[in-house]
């Protein structure tokens, strides 16, 4: 019987899936997005923050000390951002994150639902309607239930969006994230 992703794991297939993404822009930087406001560019550089920040927050460091990150090599950042969450130990680490200090696991979850969703949000703007790994959607799925209130009520996703009946998981996520599949 096999056993089930770890966090870092999950983590590693979401941000795999982003960075095929990334790959794949080519020219279309200025793709509008389903994230209001953002094209291309905009939710690429949105995800490459993230990943210059994951390193230091992994290592210790608090939002105040690392201050904001500059721009970099999207699948370069993508990288070190991987081994940050694969270190040994990353996973029981308390993270000092803007709101408060939480476990390595818990922000590793939200870097896993970020990468995810924003790794559709970039194939749409593409043009694709990418597949996203099921597991990872169920992991991440699970994760959220307790979770969308709070991000909801921070402003940092939208209104909910239409779930039809008989959705499956990808959709529901999706959905649950303020975005309509």
């Amino acid at each position: 019987m096999p056993s089930e992703p770890t966090v870092a794991e999950l983590y590693a297939r979401a941000a795999d899936a982003f960075a095929g993404q990334v790959r794949a822009i080519g020219g279309h930087w200025t793709a509008p997005t389903p994230c209001a406001g953002w094209d291309v560019r905009a939710l690429v550089q949105h995800v490459v923050e993230e990943d210059l920040w994951t390193v230091p927050l992994f290592a210790g460091r608090t939002v105040a000390e690392v201050g904001d990150v500059a721009a970099g090599d999207p699948l370069d950042a993508a990288a070190a951002a991987r081994e940050a969450v694969a270190a040994a130990g990353a996973m029981e680490r308390i993270v000092h994150l803007s709101f408060g200090d939480v476990p390595g696991h818990e922000y590793a979850m939200q870097l896993t639902a970020d990468h995810l969703v924003h790794a559709w949000d970039l194939g749409r703007a593409l043009g694709a309607d990418p597949d996203l790994d099921p597991e990872t959607v169920a992991a991440v799925l699970a994760w959220f239930e307790g979770t969308e209130d709070a991000y909801r009520q921070a402003g940092l996703i939208g209104p909910r969006g239409v779930v039809p009946t008989g959705a499956g998981p990808t959709h529901t996520l999706l959905a649950m994230f303020g975005r309509q599949p």
